[in-house]
């Protein structure tokens, strides 16, 4: 690169390492202690005469070691640049070659970020807005009908139903009529008592069968809601003093364990966040009392239209909120491309 070998490079990114670290002229024996090379002190000497002429490092003043020039510093941070880009393919490469299944993928996801923010994370599986698309009902047998429930994001849910009496297909067709003109388009949670009194008028002598079929919607839509919260490092909020006492953490990391809480935090924020992006809770804003001292930066991940879920990071009131921001930015444009091409 830009003529260096590897050794010359290796010093050039100790010098400038050290001199970020320090604001002061790094020598010829500092490199040797802070490199692997294994050289003397007069090879180091001749390498930074050498990086000197090529414009890379300059002496300010006599018998002092070296700083970094502008073009020194160019080419330090487009190395940067280029590993950066690497390990986010790399995370890439990680997270579909063991995604066989979403769940995995997700549980990766929070490890990832993790190790990554050194901070508490949170991953939800994937919900789905619950707006019918489309209703069927199908006779299985006499006293036997098959519901087919379709959602927005095309989500497919089925149950069976038990009548008292048989049902003709003509019943059938005008049962699938009256469900489909009343609750195609609406989201289950705007169903109430006038609608539901409408609908029964509409079925007049099967009225009672269909408010069993809505029980049964409802029973379909709730027992087959696997909701799942994977969490990641949550001994990491230890680190920091603001959290670490006995009674706080105690408190904080049962509210992480149990997820009861967390579940009803998410549920609120998918519901009420009309910005899907990313959202900051700091301290009073956050419900959960024994997070009133962490901060909270969520995410939303969307896998296909309507069905979302929900990536956060939990850390101290003085979290480094770029470095956060920029990782789950970085992490929404990968999980994106991620499920475009395995869909």
């Amino acid at each position: 690169m830009h003529g260096l070998d590897e050794r010359k490079l290796k010093i050039l990114q100790a010098i400038i390492q050290n001199y970020l670290d320090t604001g002061e002229p790094v020598g010829s024996r500092t490199i040797s202690k802070l490199t692997d090379l294994n050289l003397s002190s007069a090879t180091i000497r001749n390498e930074m005469s050498d990086l000197e002429d090529m414009g890379y490092i300059f002496q300010p003043h006599t018998s002092a070691g070296r700083i970094p020039t502008d073009k020194g510093y160019r080419l330090y941070v487009d190395m940067l640049l280029m590993e950066k880009n690497t390990e986010l393919e790399n995370m890439k490469g990680i997270l579909i070659e063991k995604a066989d299944r979403l769940e995995s993928l997700l549980q990766q996801v929070a490890r990832l970020l993790a190790v990554n923010t050194n901070y508490t994370t949170m991953v939800t599986t994937p919900q789905y807005k619950k707006k019918v698309k489309f209703i069927q009902l199908t006779e299985i047998d006499e006293d036997q009908l098959l519901a087919v429930l379709v959602f927005e994001g095309n989500i497919v849910k089925n149950k069976i139903l038990k009548t008292s009496v048989s049902l003709t297909k003509e019943t059938i067709l005008k049962l699938n009529i009256v469900l489909n003109t009343f609750l195609q388009g609406l989201d289950l949670s705007a169903i109430n008592l006038p609608i539901i009194t409408k609908m029964k008028e509409q079925a007049g002598e099967y009225r009672e069968l269909v408010n069993d079929i809505l029980e049964a919607i409802m029973q379909a839509v709730t027992e087959d809601d696997d909701f799942e919260i994977y969490t990641s490092g949550t001994t990491n909020i230890l680190r920091y003093p603001e959290l670490s006492d006995a009674n706080k953490a105690s408190e904080l990391l049962y509210t992480l364990e149990e997820k009861e809480m967390l579940s009803e935090l998410i549920h609120h924020r998918m519901e009420n966040d009309k910005n899907r992006g990313i959202q900051v809770y700091i301290g009073e804003e956050t419900p959960i009392e024994s997070m009133k001292d962490c901060a909270v930066v969520t995410a939303t991940y969307e896998i296909d239209e309507g069905v979302y879920g929900k990536v956060g990071i939990i850390g101290p009131k003085r979290m480094d909120y770029e470095k956060v921001v920029t990782t789950l930015q970085t992490l929404m444009a990968q999980l994106d491309d991620i499920f475009k091409n395995k869909t």
